[in-house]
């Protein structure tokens, strides 16, 4: 049970060596520190990596004397980047790694009226890219954060707890079945006994988002001392189930785990947990046994600083994803802040969960990682919202993805089509623990796996068909989607860099660009200025202003391009499309739709459109055509909601270069729910000059109007 949080009085003093607790009384050497923070965010610590030493003077007194006899206090940190050592009054609480796992360690009988805890944090930089050795997977490695950033410190915060002779130390909750009538809900507690006891396990649901009745359930266990857990299945009656925002409605329990000894409340856990299963039959994905259409983009950390967020913060950053019709979020390759899924469950979001693994890792790691897997799936298991668990993002070599030099090319293909220990032994054994530890999730391999017919099976698919010169050009894409369609049946990446809008823009970069500036982008704020140079002339643009809009016309079409191809083969093979990326974790020119200071892109809204639940469109291959070539161009429609639409107008019209009108039609159009694509029309193009004519397609009659125009090259 809760008792305080340790937020004031602390400093922070940097080392070369630890020295086992033993450092400087007085304040020489100390400087002042926030927690929960990160230590680059300290004046004087910007660019800081490596070791430092956390010191926090603190008053107790016991409040309740009398209990002291079966009373036990508990020191918890919450969340450490990344090695750490924990000392309280000089006495060596012991040693913990991994940046997401909250430590806690017993403190009974060693709070004094005035304490002092020491905190040893080491979080180096990842010098070898292709052989790292923490699991903190995008912090450490990544293109979209500042390369210079490093994540060390106490980032979450460090609170005292109190407990009688039971403590609980950590719960989850799984919805193994559920209809109507009830549920069948799994538990499992992680407790530690003062000494063996008999005791009773209460679980009381209370409905947060509807009326109805608590529910209360009492289970009695024997217990042995020490350290052990402790699981049992429930029923709860007449559940109302979790669904995401766009199928219904999010309903949440409040659960409160009690265990009682000789009738005395002895600790109390509080979960959030909402009933609901979810599954992935051949990569298309069922809610409550609906099949529906994944839609959704990653995720990355909300801020750099990821201590910086909060509820608030990820609440506004969900609301942006929901406004853009979007029920899925991929968590890249990170475990977020905690409050990112209680904010996820109230809003009705999916979310796809990676373990921290990003490219490659040395096999020193492995049985860390079985450890902190078994962890993740624990910590974040009750929430609704979480729906897949990954094991890695793109484990293949990858140091830095600006380098598209052709020796680099080939030994990142290489390790993508050959033998590779962290696809093959440690991602393969994690899956495996996975799906050991949470039979109710799909868990993929790794993410980004290539499905070639007749030789491997792959798994989700990245596509940057557009951007590097790996994958090639959009008429590659035309070939992959023919020969290898298993590739379109789940994509979790796709899209091209942009520009923010200008407002925002100015505040970490000049107009117009300089040789100096476009420097410092691709250093520090991971603009790819060679590739962007491969598609577009965006050097020669003259002002800052249309450098934003080339980048971002360029990003709106290619997104739409990967959009409207998922959306037309929606359930045969696709069952997900997720863009990357949502938005930045800091000022930076990335993949995001949304800037650092939550600013939309027009690539915003142009995804706002293509992800609408009733959506027209057309398929036609992305090229230049020749004079007298025939181009049938298919005007289609699709519905995404769960009711049907009756009597939306589709109105199409064709245009020749001079803007003169060639065709026009109008539909009356009856589209089922959740249906598949449909063909309403089919114009038909022989063009007569070269330039670029116009299909100008408007959805009417529907729950969000669509109006567009796609453009026929011809020369």
């Amino acid at each position: 049970m809760y008792d305080q949080t340790l937020a004031d009085h602390w400093q922070i003093h940097p080392v070369d060596t630890f020295r086992q607790g033993i450092y400087p009384r007085d304040d020489e050497g100390w400087f002042p520190a926030h927690v929960p923070a990160h230590w680059q965010q300290l004046s004087g610590f910007e660019h800081y990596a490596g070791r430092v030493v956390y010191r926090c003077r603190f008053p107790w007194s016991d409040a309740e004397a009398a209990d002291q006899a079966v009373r036990r206090r508990w020191l918890r940190l919450n969340g450490v980047f990344y090695h750490s050592r924990v000392y309280l009054n000089g006495v060596d609480l012991g040693a913990h790694t991994g940046y997401f796992e909250p430590h806690e360690r017993e403190i009974t009988g060693l709070l004094q009226r005035e304490n002092t805890l020491l905190v040893e944090v080491e979080c180096p930089d990842e010098r070898n890219k292709s052989g790292k050795t923490m699991i903190t997977g995008v912090f450490s490695h990544w293109d979209c954060l500042d390369p210079q950033a490093n994540p060390g410190g106490i980032w979450l915060p460090v609170e005292l707890h109190h407990s009688r002779a039971v403590r609980l130390a950590r719960g989850r909750l799984l919805t193994l079945t559920c209809n109507d009538r009830f549920a069948q809900i799994r538990f499992d507690l992680e407790i530690d006994a003062a000494t063996a006891c008999d005791a009773t396990v209460r679980l009381t649901f209370t409905p947060r988002t509807f009326a109805g009745e608590a529910q209360q359930i009492e289970q009695q266990r024997s217990l042995g001392r020490g350290p052990q857990q402790l699981g049992g299945l429930i029923k709860l009656r007449e559940p109302r189930l979790w669904w995401t925002h766009d199928l219904g409605r999010p309903d949440l329990y409040d659960v409160t785990v009690e265990v009682l000894v000789d009738g005395h409340i002895s600790d109390v856990l509080p979960i959030t947990f909402g009933v609901r299963t979810f599954e992935l039959r051949n990569w298309l994905p069922y809610l409550n046994g609906e099949r529906f259409l994944v839609k959704g983009n990653n995720y990355p950390p909300g801020d750099m600083r990821i201590a910086t967020m909060d509820k608030a913060r990820c609440a506004a950053d969900l609301e942006l994803a929901r406004n853009c019709h979007m029920n899925m979020l991929r968590v890249h390759a990170h475990v977020d802040h905690p409050a990112l899924y209680e904010a996820a469950n109230e809003a009705g979001i999916l979310l796809w969960q990676d373990f921290p693994l990003q490219w490659l890792y040395a096999s020193s790691i492995l049985e860390e990682a079985r450890r902190q897997v078994r962890v993740m799936v624990h910590q974040l298991g009750s929430h609704p919202s979480v729906a897949i668990w990954c094991m890695h993002n793109e484990s293949f070599l990858i140091e830095d993805t600006a380098d598209e030099g052709i020796w680099t090319r080939i030994k990142m293909q290489l390790s993508v089509f050959g033998p590779n220990w962290n696809r093959n032994v440690m991602d393969t054994q994690l899956k495996a623990i996975v799906e050991q530890e949470d039979p109710t999730r799909p868990v993929v391999r790794s993410s980004g796996e290539l499905d070639i017919t007749y030789l491997r099976e792959g798994t989700d698919g990245h596509a940057y068909f557009g951007w590097y010169r790996n994958y090639g050009d959009l008429r590659d894409a035309e070939v992959m989607q023919k020969r290898f369609p298993n590739n379109m049946r789940f994509v979790t990446e796709f899209g091209t860099q942009s520009f923010p809008n200008l407002e925002s823009s100015l505040r970490f970069m000049p107009d117009p660009l300089t040789d100096e500036a476009i420097t410092q982008l691709a250093t520090r704020h991971g603009l790819q200025a060679e590739i962007m140079d491969n598609w577009l002339p965006w050097r020669q643009a003259g002002s800052l202003a249309n450098v934003i809009k080339l980048s971002q016309d360029y990003q709106i079409f290619i997104n739409r391009y990967y959009i409207d191809r998922l959306r037309n083969n929606k359930y045969r093979p696709t069952g997900g499309i997720i863009a990357f990326l949502l938005l930045d974790p800091h000022p930076a020119v990335l993949w995001s739709v949304v800037d650092y200071w939550r600013v939309p892109k027009r690539s915003y809204e142009a995804m706002r459109m293509a992800y609408s639940p009733q959506y027209a469109y057309c398929v036609f291959e992305p090229r230049m055509y020749s004079i007298g070539e025939a181009i049938t161009l298919a005007l289609s429609v699709v519905n995404d909601a769960r009711r049907g639409i009756v009597g939306a107008q589709l109105e199409a019209r064709l245009s020749d270069p001079g803007g003169n009108v060639l065709a026009e039609v109008r539909h009356r159009v009856n589209l089922p729910a959740d249906c598949l694509p449909i063909i309403v029309d089919r114009l038909r193009l022989t063009p007569t000059q070269a330039g670029r004519y116009a299909l100008t397609i408007g959805l009417t009659g529907v729950d969000h109007e669509i109006h567009q125009i796609y453009e026929i090259a011809v020369g």
